[in-house]
């Protein structure tokens, strides 16, 4: 039926009309942008379409409703099919204190500035940019992943907040992925987790149109994808055509009645018209269709071909009686259920609230350990399990684990009714996530979204196999938490394949990503203090396997210093110093050493401990000077990792103590007496640095 014909649309011609509304809409906005990806909103929109106006319970009035399902657009390069379901179904902008505008998240304006500057649709799904974006998806593999983070928080606050007859948590969380998502590492790892853990409430819809950006997936892409599905133990099933309404819809019936795992539906799909007998090549390929092939798709569809941003009469009044009717009966019935919990379990409504604006419980930072002088000292992987253990029986929903080294990071919470989050038991508070650090840092980023406080933990080295995750958390702005073990070249035996050299200097390069790396077990108290008071800010907390020696704080300054970053430590006797050492994690004590020896030679030495250049950058100018006084040049950094990124704090007459190869195997002592890291060599550092300054 063409779209001119002024008779009433109704019943399967409606759906026939939004459904190439969707379409018009992506196809108009990429070639108006002339950059972008046609093809895959095309050949999506009936999916999209039957997934949102029937089974998605979301209220576009109120999208944060606490128990809102959450849609996932993990191929984000179709990012103009998610804009067009936000404008379509009147979503409403959202301002940084989480109150509901009157302004829409997406407005038809905002479709027609599609990669523009400043335009709130941007390239890809970008989570803080626009209301109802739940996760910023681009890089592919990490949607799909943040999908099994926010599915594992659904069934754990389900599992510690529902009550009989009172089910506060129940969503779903449904994914659309693609071949490209299929194929990389992080999306195996991610479905081999959720089939592990049996996910039910978890939903990928896997968008087979058999194309990839080079050319037909067979080019490179040959494997049985339902069977690998099944064998993870995943419920399987096939919709041949994208273009049916009703098979589309019988498979998400199928998926609410599988009680026992995550659900995989195929979808056989033709990137292009919509029709399952034509495929467009430029579409296929990433590129705009180009002005006289839109005009030939709009005519396919019985569209004005000259006519852009078109929007039907009665395709809005579909959406709204449609998502969002139902998602205002489902989220006012929520808030009337809400209301009677909150009389009855005052406290867990609490929690549910503070939680969701990130805001920490009264008494967070009771109890907390204090670790008296020891030159022996303990190491900060050690310090930093008390301390967690401590902070997780004050604040409920602090939660996490490892990628299977829980033991060596220290990061199993061990106190009554912690528990272990697995299969049949899913209110555990300790999470297994298995050798897949990728997989982990990926679901960490979901958990967080859905605003549990998620730590995971796995060796420093391997941060290498989490950066994507890493780098996305940085720039959704989430305060995801990795804990980071085994922090330097003091790892020893295991040798340079598993000691961490360039890591630091790496993520410190990261923007938005917050590096702490304690000098002794009190800083660990206080880094931890600093971690768990952030809103928007992700941290990579950095930990030695060595002991290192516990400060006297009676004789050294306190360590809530920690909170600037970098602070002086101990000073000169007249607060004068000719020289200033710097360091940190467990070379902060060879400079403590060194200080000693060269006082004693009647050098007038400071010394300064920076846990986290990242956070004394932020300082302002004055406390900066006042801790690094620019007429004192004569300077020594001391770090087991790389020298990169020293030279902004040593200035050119300083000395940097770091490493500029990768490590060797050995135990400590050699290894640390032969790249330098011994009080003697400090001490020479300062002596002539001071020299040269002189």
């Amino acid at each position: 039926m063409a779209v001119s014909d002024q008779a009433v649309v109704t019943g399967k011609q409606l759906d026939t009309l939004s459904i190439n509304t969707i379409r018009t809409l992506s196809i108009d906005g990429v070639q108006k942008a002339n950059s972008g990806h046609p093809g895959a909103p095309m050949a999506l929109a009936p999916v999209a379409y039957v997934l949102w106006q029937q089974f998605l319970r979301y209220d576009p009035a109120d999208p944060v409703w606490t128990n809102r399902d959450r849609f996932v657009l993990s191929n984000g390069h179709a990012s103009m099919l998610l804009y067009s379901m936000l404008y379509l179904s009147g979503v409403r902008g959202v301002d940084s204190e989480y109150k509901v505008q009157s302004q829409p998240a997406v407005s038809l304006d905002d479709l027609k500035s599609f990669r523009q500057l400043d335009s709130k649709t941007p390239g890809h799904p970008e989570y803080r940019i626009t209301s109802g974006i739940e996760t910023t998806t681009g890089p592919l593999g990490q949607g799909i992943g943040n999908s099994v983070g926010m599915a594992i928080a659904g069934n754990w606050l389900a599992a510690r907040y529902n009550r009989p007859g009172m089910e506060i948590f129940d969503y779903n969380v449904y994914a659309i992925c693609g071949d490209g998502d299929m194929m990389e590492g992080v999306g195996s790892e991610a479905a081999s987790l959720a089939g592990h853990l049996k996910l039910p409430n978890l939903c990928w819809i896997y968008d087979a149109n058999q194309v990839t950006l080079d050319g037909p997936a067979e080019w490179s892409f040959s494997e049985d994808v339902a069977g690998r599905f099944t064998a993870y133990g995943w419920n399987v099933l096939h919709v041949r055509d994208a273009n049916d309404l009703d098979a589309l819809a019988k498979s998400f019936d199928g998926f609410l009645a599988t009680k026992d795992r995550p659900t995989l539906i195929v979808v056989n799909s033709h990137i292009g018209y919509g029709s399952p007998h034509k495929q467009d090549t430029n579409a296929a390929h990433g590129e705009p269709l180009g002005d006289d092939e839109v005009k030939l798709v709009k005519k396919f569809y019985g569209w004005p071909e000259d006519e852009k941003f078109l929007v039907p009469d009665g395709v809005l009044e579909n959406f709204k009686q449609g998502i969002g009717r139902r998602g205002r009966d489902f989220s006012s019935k929520w808030k009337d259920l809400f209301s009677k919990y909150s009389q009855q379990f005052p406290d867990q409504a609490d929690n549910i609230n503070r939680m969701q604006r990130r805001q920490l419980p009264d008494g967070w930072d009771k109890n907390l350990p204090s670790f008296p002088a020891d030159v022996k000292g303990v190491a900060t992987r050690e310090s930093s399990g008390k301390v967690l253990n401590a902070f997780a029986q004050n604040i409920p929903w602090l939660v996490g684990g490892a990628a299977d080294l829980a033991t060596s990071n220290k990061t199993t919470l061990k106190f009554d009714d912690a528990g272990d989050f697995k299969a049949g038991n899913y209110a555990g508070r300790n999470f297994h996530f298995g050798v897949r650090e990728h997989a982990m840092a990926a679901a960490l980023n979901g958990m967080a979204l859905c605003k549990l406080r998620a730590f995971g933990g796995t060796f420093f080295n391997f941060t290498d196999y989490m950066r994507p995750s890493m780098r996305l958390a940085s720039i959704m702005e989430i305060p995801t938490i990795y804990v980071l073990t085994h922090d330097s070249i003091g790892l020893g035996e295991d040798g340079p394949t598993h000691q961490p050299v360039e890591q630091l200097a790496s993520l410190r390069a990261m923007p938005g990503m917050i590096v702490m790396r304690p000098g002794d077990a009190n800083e660990v108290v206080e880094a931890w203090k600093v971690i768990l008071q952030l809103k928007h800010e992700p941290v990579a907390l950095v930990l030695s396997r060595q002991p290192m020696p516990t400060l006297d704080r009676a004789k050294y300054s306190a360590a809530s210093g920690v909170a600037k970053g970098g602070y002086i430590l101990v000073d000169a006797k007249d607060g004068k110093p000719e020289v200033i050492l710097m360091g940190t994690g467990s070379e902060l004590s060879l400079c403590v050493s060194a200080h000693e020896q060269l006082t004693a030679q009647g050098i007038r030495a400071r010394v300064v401990s920076m846990p986290s250049t990242v956070i004394f950058d932020k300082q302002d100018a004055a406390y900066k000077t006042s801790v690094l006084p620019p007429s004192v040049t004569a300077r020594v950094s001391v770090e087991a990792g790389s020298v990169f990124g020293w030279d902004r704090y040593v200035g050119p007459q300083g000395a940097i103590i770091g490493m500029t190869t990768f490590g060797a195997s050995a135990p400590i002592k050699d290894l640390m007496k032969i790249y330098g890291f011994a009080t003697d060599h400090v001490v020479q550092a300062a002596k002539d640095v001071l020299a040269r300054s002189k």
